[in-house]
């Protein structure tokens, strides 16, 4: 849970890892299905097919098929040391970073229910008609694998609910491989629900459909809002059963099974280093953190001696920023209520401190690799995340109030209006936005028009006239400014859909049901959030939550 990537949790900024697009593959045996149990793999395979006069020139067109289409394992098989032990049972595993294991196949029938085309044309490199052939579902359910490539589990630690829980990686994760598209950016290609690995713990390796949907719908939305996070290629569901206790109250119920395939620069986080110095392997620890920042951080110069606390200064700013960016779109890093978290660790205003402790950890485990004078350093950056996190939080929440330049009292304003608007539990993404369409006139004269209802619940607070006349005051000193400007301007930056529980779980009771029509809506609605839609209107997703959901609970089973 407090760790770096995953869902959308922090990621440094490009984990890329070295790939290349090896040209003059054979046109067929593409797929291929996975070795007898045992089997060793065998890495050189990897190397061939290399032209003797070096790499050809990538095509820029789209494939229209998978057969000329490849991943890559080998800058990760080939740097890092993998798991000895071939042979997929949970264990505990030690001196490598990643574990050699294939996914699980469904033993039904398989239904592709969304892909993203942006995903797969833009980065991919893939024509929309690819979606279309068997080979697609085959490889995007982990039924074959893609030819030259091996996937991998890997293994990292971490802290649950505050707590450290030693070894958990991959336990229902296959790293298919690397792709190197058209534009040279590197993507690493992960099936997430597709079985078991040594990592699965007390699992079984499957995710259901009700988390993947949840997923694959989340993790583009907030790409579409401009923030960092991983991305959704696809979503398939089975028929095979899976068995989850969805509140953990002993009421186990039979759902279906479901694989996401989604991408990243990269999959590493702050566990992957955490194991390592947990367990002494200190060597590991350096290889790792040298290659990440070589191959990632280039303002970080990889032979400077403050190499590690560079890098530790590049990620507390990151980390800062990706929250306060959460923070300014109302988004939780959990769904909330989240039935799991009683202590509330996860709420949505405990994010800040959660990232705080993250970075804490961090900071401990690059200590054994500082010297004294670096470890003072080190500290005194992790006390500025604090600064970090507020300015850009202010800067964030003036530009959707649509105040320019920089006065005192802003912040005063921002923390006010919030204050308000927790008071009369005001809807967070609407206020903003009436906020932004909204005419300084009509605020004036508090003539509220009644479709904007978010407006019309905070107006009920009797300091909201007080908020309103600091808020005109503060607009009027606004350099070369006007009302439309600044509507513009504002609705540029202030949402007027975003992926609320109940509308996610809308789509899941109707997919339940082998209807995925409303995933198929939230995905393209997500797509323009800051755009008004008819057929998003229609669905009221700029309307108050329903009365069915108002005691909306999701948990962390899935």
């Amino acid at each position: 849970m407090e760790r770096v990537a995953g869902r959308p949790r922090l990621r440094p900024p490009g984990l890329a890892l070295l790939a290349v697009l090896l040209c003059g593959r054979a046109s067929r045996g593409f797929l291929e299905d996975p070795p007898a149990r045992g089997h060793r793999p065998v890495l050189e395979r990897l190397l061939v097919n290399e032209s003797s006069s070096g790499l050809c020139e990538r095509k820029t067109q789209l494939a229209t098929s998978l057969g000329s289409w490849s991943l890559s394992s080998e800058s990760l098989v080939g740097i890092f040391p993998v798991d000895p032990v071939y042979e997929n049972y949970v264990r505990k595993v030690r001196n490598c970073i990643f574990s050699i294991v294939y996914p699980t196949p469904f033993k039904s029938r398989i239904h592709l229910v969304a892909v993203s085309k942006d995903v797969l044309e833009d980065i991919l490199d893939l024509d929309l008609s690819v979606s279309k052939t068997h080979d697609f579902i085959q490889l995007v359910s982990g039924e074959k694998i893609v030819s030259g490539s091996i996937p991998l589990a890997h293994r990292y630690g971490g802290h649950q609910f505050g707590t450290w829980a030693d070894q958990l990686g991959d336990g229902r994760a296959h790293l298919i491989g690397i792709y190197t598209n058209r534009y040279g950016e590197k993507w690493e290609l992960q099936l997430k629900g597709s079985g078991k690995t040594p990592y699965s713990r007390n699992g079984d390796g499957r995710a259901v459909l009700r988390s993947s949907v949840r997923e694959f719908l989340a993790s583009e939305a907030l790409h579409y809002l401009g923030i960092p996070t991983s991305r959704a290629l696809s979503l398939v569901v089975s028929d095979d059963d899976v068995w989850r206790d969805n509140f953990y109250n002993g009421n186990i119920q039979k759902e279906r099974g479901a694989v996401v395939l989604r991408i990243a620069k990269s999959w590493f986080r702050i566990g992957s280093l955490e194991i390592l110095a947990h367990y002494g392997e200190l060597d590991l620890l350096r290889k790792l953190l040298n290659f990440v920042i070589q191959e990632h951080f280039p303002s970080v110069d990889v032979k400077n001696p403050n190499r590690y606390l560079d890098f530790f200064s590049h990620v507390v700013s990151a980390t800062a920023h990706l929250i306060a960016s959460w923070m300014s779109v109302g988004f939780a890093h959990d769904f909330v209520p989240n039935t799991s978290d009683d202590e509330r660790r996860y709420k949505i205003g405990n994010q800040a401190n959660v990232g705080m402790f993250n970075l804490s950890k961090l900071l401990q485990v690059l200590n054994p690799l500082l010297d004294p004078s670096q470890k003072q350093l080190a500290a005194q950056i992790l006390v500025g995340y604090s600064t970090l996190y507020y300015t850009r939080f202010e800067e964030l929440f003036k530009a959707k109030l649509g105040l320019l330049g920089e006065k005192e009292g802003d912040d005063y304003l921002v923390a006010f209006l919030l204050h308000l608007m927790e008071e009369t539990k005001a809807d967070f993404t609407m206020t903003f936005r009436e906020l932004s369409e909204i005419t300084q006139s009509q605020l004036k004269d508090f003539n509220i028009p009644q479709e904007f209802w978010a407006l019309k619940t905070l107006s009920r607070q009797e300091l909201f006239s007080d908020w309103v006349t600091l808020y005109l005051l503060r607009l009027k000193s606004n350099m070369n400014d006007s009302d439309s400007r600044r509507r513009k301007r504002m609705t540029s930056v202030n949402p007027r859909y975003v992926l609320k529980n109940w509308m996610a779980e809308s789509a899941v009771q109707k997919a339940e049901m082998n209807d995925f029509s409303e995933v198929h809506l939230l995905q393209q609605v997500l797509q323009r959030p800051f755009q008004k839609q008819s057929a998003a209107e229609k669905a009221g997703y700029s309307s108050p939550t329903p009365l069915w959901a108002k005691d909306l609970k999701v948990s962390c089973s899935s």
